[in-house]
């Protein structure tokens, strides 16, 4: 019992310090050493219980032998002791003896068998279970069962101390029905930590710890982060709240739902093999649109019809067949995509309306300036924009795609609303990722029920069209906030848009009435200078037309002009006056 529970002991510090291992300061070295630590743990542990069972067997076949192999020397002693009177003894004596000395000799030959089965035994399950031992085994050869409806084992649970800090315990949890139960050690019995149908699960950074997991109830009032051992346990916890949280559980067989669900959910998925590719999905050209529907990062129809419990919208009236997921976001500009712009001269077109350019910053004096903290979960082109049940149906898409293919990474921004745009921002450098034209949102809404979670769907410009039909693409986020002041935030810079475009065309209106009357009045100038230059030229010319007195020479006669002479002079009036009616 004391080597049982020094192995118990020697255990729990190993698991301790392997769940203590840093996810970005990854040492090789001190990481080796922690799994031996959990490996030779667990394997003393397992050895010690088996040779236990090898003892207590071996005790049972010695209890056939105990008394009689005594009895049997006290026997063959007295024998030797009476053989001085053999006279007394008979042959019966002696067959008695010789058959009791065969049995024994049978009893033990078959004691030797069993304790080398149990040997062999020993060795084969060690062999079975060398892969158990380790805290990470290779996925490759421990494959993970998604179809689960019930589960249960150690995880570390996230409690806060403050604001800022927070302790991790390690408790035994499983799964009631649609409840999550736990049991501290030492407790005789579990309790309830909460209920998990309709919930919604992800795989979360928590800490700088590896393989946690967030559940956050329906109502999003209650959210519990939990630590696997292991990426194979964190997975199958995963799915398994994911099947529950579908109510898969209340069916007669379970199992089967579940695979059948996650089976047509894998089927519907297209991996990128490139980033190059993921990023040629966002051109708008045609070619482009059809090479992104066979290359998205990760694409899922995530159809989930096969659940009896759930009734949801028809998916395909609601999005694109084999709709392409993005689940990260790609920055609008990149080095290597720069210096081909740069290459052919030209800019890059976006659907959204953007242009590759570096957009003109807003003015600092916008009336709306808001800035929130949100999380991408996702983004996939739909069919239409009319109501809010694209949103919702978006959500539950994306969120049962980043369950069933294990999608842990989210990217955090700023999402800053103003009055003429949306623009999500890089925390740490503060460049801005994605820069939205306000008039391209058209619905935006946070879930029903999970008030964190908020949407919004963006249509095209018309030079963003794609054979014939606007492009039309629903993001969704995760705030720390209400989702729903991030759409009453949206909706006010609408009005405010809206408000300011009908006041700047008021405003134009009013400058074009003004130009015109301007225009107006100059050309009643314009005519008035004309009419005043006209009675200028009819005086000049009334003026030139009266006789002029013959001119007097130099001794007072009157002077004789030549022929040639008054001819040249009549020339040079008749010119004088052509040229001023011309003028």
């Amino acid at each position: 019992a004391s080597n049982g529970d020094q192995c118990c002991n020697y255990h729990d510090m190993a698991i301790n310090r392997y769940s203590r291992l840093s996810k970005r300061r990854d040492n090789e070295k001190v990481k080796g050493e922690v799994m031996e630590d959990v490996y030779t743990s667990r394997k003393k542990q397992h050895q010690t219980m088996m040779h236990y069972f090898l003892a207590l067997n071996t005790l049972q076949y010695k209890k056939k032998i105990a008394i009689l192999e005594p009895l049997l020397g006290y026997m063959q002693a007295q024998i030797s002791f009476f053989k001085l009177g053999s006279e007394n003894l008979t042959q019966q004596w002696e067959d008695f003896l010789t058959n009791i000395g065969t049995s024994v000799q049978n009893v033990r030959r078959e004691m030797d068998g069993e304790v080398d089965v149990m040997q062999q035994t020993i060795q084969d399950l060690e062999q079975a279970s060398d892969l158990l031992y380790m805290p990470d085994p290779d996925p490759s050869q421990v494959p993970v069962n998604r179809n689960l409806t019930r589960k249960a084992g150690y995880l570390n649970r996230r409690n806060k101390t403050g604001l800022v800090s927070s302790s991790w315990d390690r408790q035994y949890f499983f799964t009631q029905g649609g409840n999550l139960m736990g049991q501290a050690r030492g407790h005789v019995a579990g309790g309830l930590v909460m209920d998990i149908d309709n919930c919604s699960v992800m795989a979360v950074d928590s800490e700088d710890r590896r393989f946690c997991f967030q559940i956050t109830s329906f109502d999003g009032k209650k959210v519990a982060i939990l630590q696997a051992d292991s990426r194979k346990d964190c997975e199958e916890w995963i799915a398994t709240i994911n099947n529950i949280s579908k109510r898969i559980y209340l069916s007669e067989n379970p199992e089967e739902i579940a695979a059948r669900v996650n089976q047509s959910a894998l089927e519907a998925v297209t991996p990128s093999p490139s980033f190059q590719q993921r990023h040629e999905s966002m051109r708008p050209s045609t070619q482009g649109r059809s090479r992104a529907a066979r290359t998205s990062s990760v694409s899922s129809a995530g159809s989930e019809a096969a659940s009896p419990a759930l009734s949801v919208l028809s998916l395909d009236a609601l999005v694109v067949p084999d709709t392409p997921i993005q689940f990260d976001i790609i920055s609008p500009v990149s080095e290597e995509y720069a210096g081909q712009a740069k290459a052919a001269g030209q800019g890059r077109t976006n659907p959204f309306g953007e242009s590759g350019d570096t957009p003109p910053e807003e003015s600092e004096d916008s009336i709306l300036h808001q800035l929130f903290i949100v999380r991408f979960l996702g983004s996939m082109e739909v069919k239409t924009a009319d109501s809010s049940d694209i949103i919702y149906e978006t959500m539950r898409q994306i969120l049962a795609a980043r369950a069933i293919h294990n999608i842990f990474r989210m990217t955090e921004s700023h999402l800053l609303v103003t009055c003429e745009c949306l623009k999500l921002i890089d925390p740490q450098t503060q460049v801005t990722r994605l820069r939205f034209p306000l008039s391209s949102v058209v619905v935006c809404s946070s879930h029903q029920e999970n008030k964190r979670l908020f949407g919004f769907v963006l249509q095209t410009a018309e030079e963003g069209k794609v054979d014939g039909r606007p492009v039309t693409v629903c993001y969704i986020f995760e705030s720390n906030n209400d989702g729903e002041k991030i759409c009453d935030s949206v909706g006010l810079a609408k009005q405010i848009a809206f408000h300011s475009e009908m006041d700047r065309k008021a405003t134009e209106k009013k400058e074009e009435q003004d130009k015109a009357k301007e225009k107006q009045q100059e050309e009643l100038s314009k005519q008035k200078q004309i009419e005043k230059d006209l009675e200028e030229q009819s005086r000049l010319i009334a003026a030139s037309s009266r006789p002029t007195p013959p001119a007097l020479g130099a001794d007072g006669q009157f002077l004789v002009l030549s022929n040639s002479q008054s001819e040249d002079s009549d020339a040079g009036v008749e010119g004088r006056e052509k040229g001023e009616s011309e003028a």
